[in-house]
């Protein structure tokens, strides 16, 4: 099948799933206005109200289990979900008995036109409206907060994430020392106090109350202040660093940081403050808010839905569609500073364990302080199709060690990582067989798409991955570093990149790559992807083993172009039939000495050609040394680089070369 017709094809599959109805002998309906009393089998009160709607999911639940205990569900089962919010006070749990079979599944879905929201939050609306300090102040009282059983750094106003207080307001401040616990640290090696500018840090009220966020390497460090002593400008931190603050840019200095949560900071209107110690929400009111018609939550789940069977009892042939999921956050537990890479940890607010053959599509997720899914042992053939996951305290989904052949395509995955920085749009660990296909991700502060857990050449089960038909951007924004659009670890036999289109990826110190082979990455082909304008380069290697790099443009990296950092005893890649453009930065970065890499067939181009060497050897050199003996150097003309069109004409020396035409027409979500 050519690609052309099998991307068609597929198109109009994901068109007619989005359209087609689903006919089934059984049909349930649920409502905001129902009653539990009723039957469910109407999907509005009758006229004397004696028969209706249900009220509640967990009701409906128990009738399709009931129909399953009959030994009737031999056709469809489809709950349909009318307009207006479900409110948890625990999450939905599904099992076994939820679930249908391929001929008779079990769907839970919007009514068509309506927008069913399942909310784990709380409208805070008993408000006290004051003047302090010349200024309009909400303010409400929360006993939960105060007794400890609710506890939230995040609320949301008329829909819409408003920040705690913070300082500094934008950028940073910086560490000036540490009080390391070892005699000689290594970066691994946390810290429980720190130095501080004089200014930079006071004795606010409720001290303990203030929250540090610190930022080195590729991670985030979250800690109360435990102390501060003024004399010596030196912070104590409740719970130790995870790794030493260090600033990755230059290991000389301290690492960044900024802190949230301090009343005398509550200047601007939107910004709130939390008195966890009395229970007392202050809120900053906005132009024309009013607190009757102002809708104001806050998140009071860690979960929102589970499905979770086991290894002799899977939950099958379960769907939902068209659904809004919000408002749940989660926290690290009491001395634990953070993750050490992606905000693994942090789980999902809908989380799948035994599953298979289940659907999430057209669903939105979103207003999270957490991961919006994760997909966990015992999971295969999950899909999540045609979403929009957004507003995101940690990342999009998680696929973890134990699942298999999981699809993710059609969504739309941004602004991620509003919390737990490291987070990532998609990570896939220990798994194989996975599609991440035509997603549009964006706007996060550490890695678009991760595959794999292994670093090194040990056996691993992230085999046969495809990442394909992406458009990634807007990714690092200068917050962490070693990090990439599309970054990979380990064993990868059979996996693919292809067919991405990469761009504007920055960081802070080092990383910033379009496209990054990490620690052990063996046998990863990466083709037909378009990268321009990742800060540190296009294409990067620390290493890994017989890879194969073709048909790729990599274009305008703002440093190096092409990355290699480690030289081993066997071949790193086959770098071939690739278009590298630059203007600004060398063409190599990196290691070269060994030559345990072939690179041929290339064209290269910097509009000064005086500009292009081979991590200093010139063109002969290199040539002599056996690389790039069939490549040029040469304009690869494309139609209009200066406005990101990088389709070839059809004068391009590239094509001479071997290079074929990229077909972008694919890429992103195909509704």
């Amino acid at each position: 099948m050519n690609f052309k017709f099998s991307t068609i094809l597929a198109s109009a599959f994901i068109f007619c799933l989005s359209i087609a109805p689903v006919y089934a002998d059984v049909v349930l309906y649920v409502s905001p206005s129902g009653n539990d009393t009723w039957s469910g089998a109407l999907a509005e009160p009758n006229s004397d109200h004696s028969d209706g709607p249900f009220a509640t999911i967990t009701r409906a639940q128990e009738q399709v289990r009931a129909i399953h205990g009959k030994g009737t569900l031999t056709e469809p089962v489809t709950v349909y979900l009318r307009d207006g919010a479900y409110r948890l006070s625990q999450p939905l749990a599904f099992h076994a008995e939820d679930g249908g079979g391929k001929s008779a599944p079990v769907t839970y879905a919007a009514y068509a036109g309506e927008q069913p929201v399942i909310s784990g939050g709380r409208r805070i609306a008993d408000w006290k409206v004051e003047k302090r300090d010349g200024r309009t102040v909400w303010t409400a009282v929360l006993p939960e907060v105060k007794n400890g059983t609710w506890w939230f750094r995040e609320i949301y106003i008329n829909g819409v994430r408003h920040p705690r207080t913070r300082l500094p307001e934008t950028g940073y401040y910086e560490f000036t020392g540490l009080v390391d616990l070892v005699e000689k640290p290594q970066w691994n090696n946390g810290v429980r106090q720190a130095m501080f500018k004089e200014g930079d840090l006071k004795p606010w009220k409720n001290l303990n109350d203030v929250e540090i966020v610190a930022l080195t390497r590729w991670i985030e460090t979250r800690s109360p202040i435990a102390e501060l002593d003024m004399e010596k400008h030196m912070v104590t931190f409740a719970n130790q660093s995870t790794f030493r603050l260090e600033n990755t840019k230059n290991h000389e200095s301290f690492a960044r940081y900024y802190v949230e949560n301090v009343y005398e900071a509550m200047n601007e209107p939107g910004e709130w403050y939390m008195d966890y110690q009395e229970g007392i929400l202050y809120y900053l009111p906005q132009p024309g808010e009013r607190p009757e018609s102002t809708v104001i939550e806050a998140p009071a789940q860690s979960g929102l839905l589970s499905i979770e069977g086991d290894e002799n009892n899977k939950v099958n042939n379960l769907h939902f569609r068209g659904i809004m999921f919000c408002h749940a956050a989660w926290e690290f537990p009491e001395g634990d500073a953070g993750s050490v890479q992606a905000a693994f940890e942090v789980p999902g607010a809908i989380r799948l364990i035994g599953a298979e053959d289940c659907t999430f599509s057209d669903c939105k997720i979103e207003r999270l302080g957490m991961y919006a899914m994760e997909i966990g042992k015992g999971c295969h053939n999950v899909r999540v199709l045609g979403s929009t996951l957004c507003d995101l305290g940690a990342g999009g989904i998680k696929i973890g060690p134990g699942s298999s052949h999981t699809t993710v395509a059609d969504n739309v995955i941004t602004r991620c990582g509003r919390t737990y920085h490291s987070a990532i749009g998609v990570w896939v660990g220990n798994s194989g067989h996975n599609a991440i296909v035509h997603n549009h991700i964006y706007d996060l502060y550490y890695t678009g798409i991760s595959v794999g857990w292994s670093w090194g050449y040990n056996p691993t089960e992230s085999l046969d991955n495809v990442i394909a038909y992406n458009h990634i951007h807007q990714i690092g924004q200068k917050v962490l570093s070693d990090m990439g659009a599309v970054y990979t670890l380990g064993v990868a036999d059979g996996s693919r990149i292809h067919h991405n289109v990469v761009h504007d990826i920055s960081c802070h110190g080092f990383g910033g790559w379009g496209i990054y082979l990490d620690e052990g990455t063996t046998h990863m082909l990466v083709e037909n992807n378009v990268v321009y304008r990742a800060q540190r380069g296009g294409f990067h290697i620390h290493y890994g083993k017989e890879n194969i790099i073709r048909n790729n443009i990599f274009a305008k990296a703002e440093d190096d172009q092409v990355v290699r950092s480690r030289n081993e005893d066997h071949k790193s890649f086959d770098f071939t039939n690739n278009i590298v453009y630059y203007t600004e930065g060398p063409l190599l970065g990196g290691t070269w000495e060994n030559d345990r890499f072939v690179m041929d067939y290339n064209l290269y181009w910097n509009p000064d050609p005086t500009a292009i060497n081979f991590k200093g050897a010139t063109v002969e050199e290199w040539k002599a040394r056996g690389h790039d003996v069939h490549s040029r150097i040469a304009d690869p003309l494309f139609v209009d680089v200066d406005a990101d069109d990088y389709r070839l004409k059809s004068a391009s020396p590239a094509f001479e070369l071997g290079f074929k035409a990229i077909d972008l027409s694919g890429v992103g979500p195909r509704r």
